[in-house]
């Protein structure tokens, strides 16, 4: 048995810590989560760029966007696809938030959300779509765990304004 199946990853909790990282945003600058301490935060997870759910999911965000905007929270998009990939995206569907290239898939796994999935028979490694909010002094306010991308942006909303109320 490997080192990684003798100790899984701890399965975040609301109020841990979250982790912090850095990775490269698709405008070619680069996000971490600790420069951002004193706003909160909303990670996204998401398996694929441009695939029917994926975009159904970004571009609800895109449309909510100036709403949670309005309540100071920062909004960032994490897959496994790389930059180039980020910028098609955000060109094509016109989207007004960054994403977030974890190539690799080393900040998924710090996160608990690349997890063997299963279509067709077929088993894979891949993201299961999950949303943290980050509380600006770095814990985990909320998760949205197994994440159904039409209408999470209006809950996200929901518990932004409860917060932020």
């Amino acid at each position: 048995m490997s080192q990684e199946e003798a100790a899984p990853a701890k399965v975040l909790q609301v109020d841990d810590q979250a982790p912090d990282f850095e990775l490269p945003i698709a405008d070619g600058d680069t996000f971490k989560l600790s420069d951002a301490r004193g706003t909160p935060v909303v990670l996204y997870f998401y398996p694929k760029d441009d695939t029917p759910g994926c975009t159904t999911q970004a571009c609800n965000f895109r449309d909510n966007m100036h709403v949670i905007s309005e309540t100071g929270t920062l909004l960032y998009g994490v897959s496994p696809d790389n930059v180039a990939s980020h910028n098609k995206f955000v060109d094509k569907y016109e989207l007004n938030f960054p994403l977030l290239a974890d190539e690799g898939a080393k900040v998924a796994q710090l996160y608990g959300v690349w997890k063997e999935k299963n279509m067709y028979g077929r088993k894979y490694m891949g993201i299961e779509r999950t949303t943290f909010l980050i509380n600006p002094d770095g814990t985990i306010g909320y998760i949205w765990r197994k994440v159904k991308p039409a209408g999470h942006a209006e809950a996200v909303l929901k518990v932004l304004g409860q917060i932020n109320s």
